[in-house]
C-alpha cells in the first residue's frame, strides 16, 4: 500500500489590534510575529495572515490599514522563514502589496467578487488563490441564510467561481476551493450536512481547504462550549476533512492538529 499523506495544516495568525490585550499597532505586530514563530515551531505547513476580521458582524477595514498591518509582518516572517504565507483578504490592492512583500497565496473569502478587477489581479499575480463560498457579507452573512440544498449550492458556486477565475487567466493548478464553513450558514442545519458531504466538494477536482476550527457549530453540538473550549471538536472536523480528501485544514491549534492528522495517516498506512 502506498504512503498516505496527511492534509497540510494552515496556522491562523490574526494581525488585528482587537486580537491582543493592548491595541497598539507595534505591540500587535510583535505579538503576531511571536505567534507565527510558535505556529512554525508547532509544525504549520502554511501561515494564514489576516488583518481584517471576517467574523459575523465584522465591520470592514480600509485597504491602507490592512496593508500597514500585514506588510511588516510578512517581511519579518520572511526574513527568518521560507514557510508559505497565505493572506486572508478580499481586496486586490492588499493582495498585491502582500505578494510584493513575500506572501505566496491569496485567501479570498469573497472568491474574487469584492471588486471587478479581482479576477484579473489574481491572474496577474500568478499566486495560488483560495476561493471561498460565502452567502452575503461578513457584516450580514448570518442574517437568515437560506439554502434548498446547501452542498449542491456550495458546489455550484465554487465551480462557477473557479471557471470565472480561469476565464480571467488564473491557471487551474493555482486554484483552491473552500466550502466556507460558518460563512452565511446556520450553525448545525447547514454546516453539518455540508461537512458530511465534503467528498462532493473534493469531487470538483481542485484542492480543498477546510476552515472549521473553533467555529460556532462545534459549540452548538457540544451544548454551548465557548470558542476556547472547542479543540476536541475542531480536531474531529479536521479528521473528517482528511477522510474526505481535503488538501489542507485551517486551524488555530496547530500542534494538536498535526499530531492527530499524522496518527490518522499512520493508521491508514498500516491497513
Amino acid at each position: 500500500m502506498g504512503s498516505i499523506e496527511r492534509p497540510k495544516v494552515m496556522g491562523i495568525v490574526n494581525a488585528t489590534p482587537d486580537s491582543f490585550s493592548d491595541g497598539g499597532r507595534f505591540l500587535a505586530a510583535d505579538a503576531a510575529l511571536a505567534h507565527a514563530r510558535r505556529l512554525i515551531a508547532d509544525g504549520a505547513d502554511i501561515l494564514d495572515l489576516g488583518a481584517e476580521s471576517t467574523r459575523p458582524g465584522a465591520e470592514p477595514v480600509p485597504a491602507e490599514v490592512e496593508i500597514a498591518r500585514l506588510v511588516p509582518l510578512i517581511q519579518a516572517i520572511r526574513a527568518e522563514s521560507a514557510v508559505p504565507i497565505s493572506v486572508d483578504t478580499m481586496k486586490p490592492q492588499v493582495a498585491r502589496a502582500a505578494m510584493a512583500a513575500g506572501a505566496n497565496i491569496w485567501n479570498d473569502v469573497a472568491a474574487l467578487r469584492f471588486s471587478a478587477d479581482a479576477p484579473a489581479a489574481a491572474a496577474e499575480l500568478g499566486c495560488d488563490v483560495i476561493l471561498m463560498h460565502m452567502q452575503g457579507q461578513p457584516r450580514t452573512m448570518q442574517a437568515e441564510p437560506h439554502y434548498d440544498d446547501v452542498t449542491a449550492e456550495v458546489c455550484a458556486f465554487l465551480a462557477e467561481r473557479a471557471e470565472a477565475a480561469m476565464a480571467a487567466g488564473v491557471a487551474r493548478d493555482r486554484i483552491w476551493l473552500d466550502p466556507g464553513i460558518g460563512f452565511g450558514k446556520h450553525t448545525t442545519c447547514h454546516n453539518l450536512p455540508l461537512l458530511a458531504r465534503l467528498d462532493q466538494v473534493v469531487a470538483l477536482g481542485l484542492p480543498v481547504l477546510l476552515g472549521a476550527s473553533r467555529k460556532a457549530f462545534i459549540g452548538a453540538v457540544d451544548g454551548g462550549a465557548p470558542a476556547d473550549q472547542r479543540l476536541g471538536g475542531s480536531i474531529a472536523v479536521a479528521l473528517a476533512g482528511a477522510a474526505a480528501g481535503v488538501a489542507a485544514v485551517r486551524v488555530h491549534d496547530v500542534r494538536e492538529t498535526v499530531q492527530a492528522l499524522t496518527v490518522q495517516a499512520a493508521i491508514r498506512n498500516a491497513g
